[in-house]
């Protein structure tokens, strides 16, 4: 771990300048507009969920729904989706000119996003919904082999001598091509013209219900392709506003910025906490180190207190976290930018300038008798400073923006790691003669 003890230190703008900023800034206002626009996909936090997208496109792509557009939908994404393809059965010409109100939609089906069958015309689409994810190798292959076996099995059991087409199509949000050549593709940014398309010109077609949701869908889907011009009009008034107002901007962003880790850290160590309060988290107390959007950095009190609390200093450590010969801290982590993460606990030895006590301290704790306790091959070794020492020490986020499940989480992994802070306790005050005196007054 980086010695953390130098701040970012930037000049204090002044009373003036803050109020430029915030007080009647119709541009501020506009960007604070935009991101406060309702959007029920966004408050249910479905905009990063392939599943969701999945089920809202199978309700799109069934005939027999409540959206108003019979196969409308049905046959232009799949006429998008075959276009320049003409060389396979259906064509997108053949799609155009088809009735295919008797199609059958099914999401999730055999593992399969969406799937859809139309008895009349004998033709199947396999559809594979990629959305913030990628194809895994074999899967479009196994995925088309299943059905076209599936059809070919009843073709024979029927004595039907015409077979089911199977098509399969890899809609995607980036630019990515089927790993499967018979699948054809089709990209989000063509599902956004075509939604585009029907809400403006085809709104005789919907409900007020369904028109409005199908805005909201929209807008989402603008916003994952980079289409939505509103959005790119906010983010060149945002890169002004910042650059008329950088010092106010990078004053607020260090010192007033919060994440959903941070709200959960504040719930359980206070509001406000000074360095050094005691907190009492689920019948354990704990020493308040420090706090950022990320992490939280704090002692056991059982560790605080075999280190003669306030009255030894220990040379090495005097600007590393809190000071101690030891450290405590709880990290969230994001896993390829999505909404999952992880929340890790991590316990550290510092960088002691006596070698010998050092060395001698990670012995020690290297011996207490607990498969989570364990360190890198090495961490004694002379010009080591940081070794950090537990093991299993990680929780899996569904979802880093969710305060109340990153709270719980925290929760959960201090109360599974008690019996080592306890342990870890035990062995510390043995080292308190290392410790230099300082007078308790000051």
């Amino acid at each position: 771990m980086s010695d953390t003890s130098t701040p970012n230190v930037h000049r204090e703008p002044t009373y003036e300048e803050m109020e430029r900023l915030f007080v009647n800034n119709a541009e501020l206002s506009r960007i604070e507009k935009h991101l406060n626009r309702f959007n029920p996909i966004k408050v249910m936090k479905m905009e990063r969920m392939e599943i969701r997208h999945s089920a809202i496109l199978a309700w799109l792509l069934n005939p027999k729904e409540t959206h108003g557009l019979g196969d409308r939908f049905l046959k232009s994404f799949l006429g998008e989706a075959l276009r320049g393809d003409s060389h396979r059965k259906p064509t997108a010409l053949d799609v155009s000119q088809s009735d295919m109100r008797d199609a059958e939609v099914r999401c999730e089906w055999h593992n399969i996003d969406i799937f859809i069958l139309s008895p009349k015309n004998r033709w199947a689409f396999i559809i594979e919904n990629k959305f913030h994810s990628t194809q895994h190798q074999g899967q479009l292959e196994k995925y088309r082999e299943r059905i076209v076996d599936a059809f070919r099995a009843q073709t024979i059991e029927e004595n039907d001598l015409e077979r089911v087409i199977v098509s399969g199509i890899f809609l995607t949000l980036n630019n990515e091509n089927p790993e499967d050549e018979r699948y054809t593709s089709i990209r989000y940014d063509s599902v956004c013209r075509l939604l585009r398309l029907y809400i403006t010109g085809e709104e005789h077609l919907f409900t007020n219900e369904v028109r409005t949701f199908l805005r909201h869908y929209l807008d989402t889907l603008e916003e994952a392709t980079g289409m939505s011009v509103e959005r790119t009009e906010m983010e060149k008034l945002a890169r002004k506003l910042y650059r008329d107002h950088r010092k106010v901007l990078d004053f607020v962003i260090e010192h007033g910025a919060s994440s959903d880790f941070a709200i959960a850290a504040h719930n359980l160590f206070g509001e406000d906490p000074e360095w050094m309060d005691t907190v009492r988290i689920d019948d354990y107390d704990y020493v308040f180190g420090g706090l950022a959007n990320h992490m939280v950095s704090f002692l056991p009190k059982s560790w605080h207190t075999a280190l003669r609390e306030k009255h030894l200093s220990w040379p090495g450590c005097e600007g590393w976290w809190s000071g101690y010969p030891v450290i405590a801290w709880l990290q969230i982590w994001n896993v390829n930018q999505g909404t999952k993460g992880q929340i890790r606990l991590y316990a550290e030895v510092g960088p002691l300038t006596n070698h010998e006590f050092r060395k001698s301290l990670i012995e020690k704790i290297k011996s207490l008798p607990s498969n989570r306790i364990r360190f890198q091959s090495g961490a004694a070794d002379e010009g080591k400073q940081f070794s950090k020492f537990l093991k299993d020490n990680s929780l899996e986020i569904k979802d880093i923006h969710d305060a109340d499940e990153v709270t719980q989480a925290i929760k959960q992994l201090l109360r599974k790691f008690k019996p080592e802070f306890d342990a870890v306790a035990s062995v510390l005050s043995e080292f308190t003669h290392y410790g230099e005196p300082v007078d308790p007054r000051r």
